[in-house]
């Protein structure tokens, strides 16, 4: 946009400082002090920067904004409306109510132009990590020459807060040795927190901690826009290395007896000081939500420039289309995350006992060639987690065309960066671990399910199982944790078979992340494939030989996975069912323990006890099904055992009796561990006997 007068631009300034006291004071609930001390950063940012059409926030090669710091989110509303969004007055107005789009922290799904859902601080630096990552692996996939295809920066506004949470060292320690030129950070060095001066905790040299990093640094007024405009040409130029610039600020800018102190930080400003700010400021005190004409004139023209700068973007497409068809396709492909139609029948088939780890990195190394556009990789545990991707290469500054990602021993911040990466789009990416880590990411876990972001997150030694590491290492409590977070898809795949259908249902989930849990001992083959009969292959240790089982009745056909023939799509299905009449015992598992839960079923049977093993991988997708198809399937809690190497708390929901593991497990080799636990065939019969007699 063309350069506006001093005296508009301080017009423009106090517009958003009005807008953001006036919004908290009505909600009487906010956080006044951040938009208002860096109304002059966002507007530098947003004004003279930001590459974005406000018409079309999903254009593809727009510039990503991420406000870090999200507590002050009436920052973004007002450059949002003001700018042109599809963000009211009205909406402004209706700051922190009830089903109004601007609530207290930004959400992705329900304001347009947030990129992320930020608040709790430290995720949307770390976040924005990975949208950078994106950014240049796709420009080194798809640009050619004469052809800048993608081509765009990723902004952060960051707080002290943001900087003394451990995970954006994580995350801004991988971006300065992955030198991303067009991630730049606008710290509001503004000195205070909640409680107080930030002399109480936090004086380190935060420009010297980043130089340190890898980082571009720069140190300037941010209550000037000029300067911040310079610094921010300045990193624009410094193409080796991400940037911070820390811009110093007055917290709570204008208010005259409350600025640059904690008064301001998380509370309103009370009416008789915005009123008094307001006057300082030269904003006057009526009417309220005041937008000056000149000013949505001006900020108003992002519109036209981000309309013409999507036209002329087509434009490059279209003639990229002609020059280069093959790539266009793929990216095509890519940015609408098309999946081949026949992607089951090209999965890998297993019939050996095989730990479903390893069936997990099979089934990843066809997904490679058959999902181009799969990234990922492991916390230094690609040996062990089995995520490499094989002949790829690393995502490194020298090779940012490879597709390999080493997030180094920094799980958290390997949580957000997938995020990032799925946020951004034209990506799908994974991150692994083991599962007793998961508690090392399970912030960025969570904001993916509150985001709908269809992150996967791979953790393997999923259970005591694992043997010798003993207790420090044996996930017990992570399974239940993790399924009690909304719109996560947990799965314990039972089997090989079952691990590459998870594989691909969560490929094909568009609206939330996934997690596969799986184990580093071997399991036999037991569950389905296809057309293929359910039953047992390979040796068992109880000796019994596997009855034939039936196919399960009423497998539903959800439209949103119409190439997924597996059954593991139902989350939970009869995997073989009593030999007559209604079942005396149902044995409900997951996993490892599903095996076991079947040779159970044959000591059971072979006393008479009529007895269901039922196949529970994912009790998300099975709650998603009808209520008829799961009471057919789980018809009766009171003759129902479950049966997994975890906590017992949540399986009330399906079952009275359990085979569980209440405790913390021990070092020793992982069968003697199952044995002394009770994960045996004739423990779990016995506790399907005693439930079959009483019930």
């Amino acid at each position: 946009m063309e350069p506006l007068s001093p005296e508009l631009v301080n017009l423009c300034l106090n517009t958003i400082r009005g807008l953001s006291m006036d919004g908290v004071q009505q909600a009487n609930s906010g956080h006044p002090g951040l938009p208002m001390g860096a109304a002059a950063m966002g507007y530098a940012v947003w004004a003279r920067h930001l590459k974005h059409n406000p018409k079309n926030p999903d254009w593809f090669d727009r510039d990503r904004f991420v406000l870090s710091a999200g507590h002050g989110s009436m920052l973004l509303y007002s450059l949002l409306h003001l700018t042109g969004y599809d963000v009211s007055l009205d909406d402004l107005k209706a700051f922190r109510q009830w089903g109004s789009r601007t609530p207290g922290h930004p959400e992705n799904t329900l304001t347009p132009g947030v990129e992320m859902a930020t608040g709790p601080l430290g995720q949307g630096l770390s976040t924005a990590v990975g949208m950078a990552i994106a950014e240049r692996h796709l420009a080194a996939s798809y640009n050619k020459p004469g052809f800048d295809l993608i081509g765009h920066f990723t902004y952060v506004i960051c707080s002290d807060g943001d900087l003394m949470e451990g995970v954006t060292n994580e995350a801004c320690s991988l971006a300065g040795h992955l030198r991303l030129g067009k991630l730049i950070a606008l710290y509001d060095d503004n000195g205070i927190t909640i409680d107080g001066s930030t002399k109480i905790a936090f004086t380190e040299d935060v420009p010297a901690r980043f130089a340190a990093l890898g980082w571009h640094t720069q140190t300037v007024d941010g209550m000037d826009v000029d300067a911040v405009d310079r610094a921010i040409q300045a990193a624009r130029a410094h193409t080796d290395a991400p940037s911070l610039i820390a811009c110093k600020t007055t917290i709570g800018f204008g208010s005259p007896n409350k600025a640059g102190t904690s008064k301001v930080h998380g509370a309103p400003l009370g009416a008789e000081e915005v009123d008094l700010a307001k006057q300082r400021l030269g904003i006057p005190l009526e009417p309220k939500f005041l937008v000056p004409d000149a000013v949505r004139e001006a900020m108003g023209k992002a519109v036209a420039c981000g309309a013409a700068a999507e036209a002329a973007w087509k434009e490059r497409l279209s003639a990229y289309r002609s020059a280069y068809p093959e790539e266009a396709m793929r990216l095509d492909r890519a940015l609408a995350g098309e999946l081949p139609a026949d992607l089951a029948e090209r999965l890998p088939k297993f019939e050996k006992p095989t730990s479903t780890r390893v069936a997990g990195s099979e089934t990843l190394q066809v997904l490679a060639q058959e999902v181009p556009y799969l990234v990922g990789g492991s916390a230094d545990l690609a040996e062990s987690n089995l995520t490499h991707l094989k002949g790829i290469p690393e995502f490194q500054p020298e090779t940012p065309e490879g597709r390999n990602i080493a997030f180094g021993i920094r799980e958290h911040a390997m949580g957000c960066i997938v995020n990032g990466i799925n946020r951004h789009g034209g990506l799908r990416a994974y991150g692994a671990s083991f599962l007793v880590f998961s508690d090392y990411c399970r912030p960025a876990i969570r904001l993916a399910a509150l985001m709908h972001c269809p992150s996967i997150f791979v953790f393997t030694h999923d259970s005591i199982g694992l043997g010798e590491d003993g207790p420090t290492h044996q996930p017990v409590e992570h399974l239940m944790s993790l399924r009690a977070i909304p719109n996560l898809n947990v799965m314990r795949p039972a089997d090989a078979a079952e691990t590459a259908a998870c594989w691909q249902l969560a490929l094909e989930r568009k609206d939330g992340p996934s997690l596969l849990a799986l184990t580093r001992q071997n399991l036999p083959v037991i569950t389905e494939r296809g057309d293929q009969v359910l039953g047992l292959s390979g040796p068992q240790e109880s000796g019994h030989e596997h009855q034939t089982t039936r196919k399960p009745e009423n497998l539903l056909s959800p439209p949103e996975h119409p190439s997924s023939s597996h059954p593991a799509r139902l989350g939970g299905y009869i995997l073989n069912e009593a030999s007559s009449g209604s079942p005396k015992v149902i044995l409900v598992a997951t996993g490892s323990e599903t095996s076991v839960a079947l040779q159970a079923r044959d000591i059971l049977e072979a006393e008479g006890i009529a007895t269901r093993v039922v196949n529970l991988p994912s009790a998300f997708l099975f709650e998603r099904q009808s209520a008829g198809y799961r009471a057919s399937v789980l018809p009766d809690r009171g003759r129902t055992v479950s049966v997994e190497a975890g906590v017992t708390l949540g399986w009330e929901r399906y079952a009275t009796a359990h085979v569980g593991l209440d405790h913390f497990g021990a070092s020793a080799p992982g069968p003697k561990l199952m044995e002394e636990f009770g994960f045996t065939a004739q423990h779990v019969a016995e506790v399907g006997r005693r439930v079959a007699v009483d019930g």
